[in-house]
């Protein structure tokens, strides 16, 4: 993993605009108070705000859209030479995305426990993240179906495929 250097003055750029992305979720009533900024080789791809409320989707994090955003303007979905600055510390969910992008450095303001404070408590998920499907709280089963391998074997024979 390729290490990316920055200067100090060149982060508290960045998390600043995505701070100010924050106030301006909140503001605009279009989420929660978090925004995001995505910067390759210092310069801006893509910013995002939570957009939770405006957009009735409960994955519309700042996170998300930032690399929604920056992966839909550079055409591609390996963003390994990126930063991803935020107003605040990713939910598990925007965590995984994080990684899923292979952003290699992550710089943000607000921690977990201070969102938590105000009403943002995704501690749980994450604590249930950790354990088997079977003991989540979320009623699962799972229903083998003949049929259902079959876009795994496409897959598997594809050539040339692109792995993610």
């Amino acid at each position: 993993m390729a290490k990316i250097e920055q200067s100090l003055e060149q982060a508290h750029y960045w998390l600043q605009m995505a701070v100010d992305l924050s106030v301006k979720a909140v503001t605009q009533d279009r989420g929660g108070p978090f925004g995001a900024v995505l910067v390759c080789n210092n310069e801006w791809v893509a910013s995002g705000q939570n957009q939770v409320l405006e957009l009735n989707d409960p994955t519309a994090h700042a996170e998300m859209q930032a690399i929604r955003a920056a992966s839909q303007k550079l055409a591609r979905f390996d963003l390994s030479d990126c930063v991803l600055y935020s107003s605040c510390q990713p939910c598990p969910m925007c965590l995984s995305a994080i990684y899923w992008a292979r952003i290699p450095r992550l710089v943000y303001a607000n921690s977990s426990e201070q969102v938590q404070a105000i009403g943002f408590d995704d501690a749980w998920i994450a604590e249930n993240l950790g354990k088997s499907l079977a003991l989540q709280p979320i009623q699962s089963q799972r229903i083998p179906l003949e049929t259902a391998t079959e876009a795994l074997q496409l897959w598997q024979q594809k050539t040339p495929k692109r792995q993610y």
